[in-house]
């Protein structure tokens, strides 16, 4: 590989991967950020998070979601064999070469696998944000092998690698609003269902809550940890070192801050006092989320203005969201990455510009690619009758991945319930 580009897109990957990595990590923070310093064992849940990750995911977890699908629904488990072809020397983009989807960018199977592995260690840590003083540790961690070999596998599966059938229907989702956000959502409504049955087999009529305990410290670190960590998640989609990662950059960081304030100038209009740190953070959050989706195919323009949606989307969410009883969502996931994560991938049909969709797909189709070549301008550039096509081919993967993700992981908790004698602890502390 001494191509000085090819070079240049295998680092510029292998250090946003970490990036995302150091994500995982910064979850735990901003649990400890929010709901106090007491919670430590969440610093242990997310490094237990990223060792399993990275353990099952090399041992078949990359295959399932990566390597070429068997009818275009799940990757051939087979395709490297166990960790990433064993002790073998000749597998094709471990010592020379590309992996297979990655031709014309040139990602070796250990830059490809990083990245990847990263998304889905992320992705579990989103979902874990609901079991902190309601799952036992050890049904959490029989929940992540499953996690990681099959149920966060199958979306990635259908909408990132180029042979998936949702992929082959045209559905684009740039950097994971569905296939991280929105999917980590879906999983974690799955494992709160089975923790209210469990909840009211002891005869409790709501759920206990888990109280907001705020750490500024904490909270402010966390923030500033995931910011930075985008930066890596955006732009390292682009899957190579070049203007259109640039361009990702100035979309990611310019939605962040219109969020934060929109969020900020919304709460301040329905209360009339400053908005507390929780408020401003999770504008922060909200904003990276929406624009998740989107990064590579809008203008700076249009990330502004989706970040400003984002404020009263978050604020109308976490209204209704609080609402029910018998779940507890202290840190935001159903308002902020279920809601925002799937609200971006809607908006694809509405701000999508070919300019910018073509310089990613001039770059990364002909061998395998996140775009789709024929992804049409949105609505609000002209994309007419194509764009309103677009916007059926997203709704329908939404609803397919959001529902096939939800039954998985309900199914996968119920079973390790029965394993186990519940997933719960005995005792749910306040």
């Amino acid at each position: 590989m001494a191509d000085p580009i090819l070079l240049a897109n295998n680092l510029w990957v292998i250090i946003c991967g970490l990036l995302v990595f150091t994500m995982t990590i910064s979850v735990g923070f901003l649990e400890i950020g929010e709901l106090g310093s007491d919670l430590e064992i969440s610093l242990l849940k997310t490094m237990l998070i990223t060792g399993s990750a990275l353990f099952f995911m090399a041992l078949v977890g990359f295959n399932t979601a990566f390597a070429p699908t068997i009818n275009g629904v799940i990757g051939n488990p087979l395709y490297t064999g166990l960790f990433l072809g064993g002790s073998s020397t000749n597998i094709s983009g471990l010592l020379t070469g590309a992996w297979w989807s990655q031709q014309s960018t040139g990602l070796t199977i250990g830059t490809y696998f990083l990245f990847e592995t990263a998304f889905a260690s992320v992705t579990l840590a989103l979902v874990g944000v609901i079991v902190l003083r309601k799952m036992k540790m050890q049904a959490f961690f029989a929940y992540s092998i499953v996690y990681f070999i099959i149920i966060w596998n199958l979306p990635a599966a259908w909408i990132w690698n180029p042979t998936g059938w949702l992929a082959q229907m045209g559905m684009a989702d740039f950097a994971g609003g569905l296939v991280v956000h929105g999917a980590a959502g879906a999983a974690g409504l799955g494992i709160i269902l089975q923790i209210w049955r469990e909840e009211r087999k002891r005869g409790l009529e709501t759920s206990p809550q888990v109280p907001v305990k705020l750490n500024l410290p904490w909270l402010t670190l966390s923030i500033l940890l995931l910011w930075v960590g985008w930066f890596g998640f955006n732009p390292g989609s682009v899957l190579a070192f070049n203007n259109e990662a640039m361009v990702a950059v100035l979309t990611t960081f310019l939605a962040a801050a219109a969020a934060f304030l929109s969020v900020m100038f919304f709460r301040y209009q329905m209360t009339k006092e400053t908005p507390s740190l929780i408020y401003a953070a999770n504008g922060i959050l909200m904003g990276l989320i929406v624009i998740t989706p989107l990064a590579g195919f809008v203008s700076p323009l249009s990330a502004v203005v989706l970040g400003l949606l984002g404020g009263p989307l978050y604020l109308m969410g976490e209204k209704w969201f609080g609402k029910f009883k018998w779940f507890t969502d202290p840190v935001g996931l159903f308002p902020g990455h279920l809601l925002g994560g799937t609200f971006g991938v809607l908006m694809i049909p509405f701000f999508a510009q070919k300019a910018f969709v073509s310089a990613l797909a001039s770059l990364t189709f002909q061998n395998g690619s996140l775009v789709p070549p024929s992804l049409p301008d949105g609505l609000f550039f002209g994309g007419g009758v194509s764009a309103l096509n677009q916007l059926g081919i997203e709704a329908y993967g939404v609803v397919v991945v959001m529902i096939s993700v939800f039954i998985l992981s309900y199914v996968t908790s119920w079973l390790i319930s029965v394993a186990m004698h519940g997933i719960t602890m005995s005792t749910t502390k306040n």
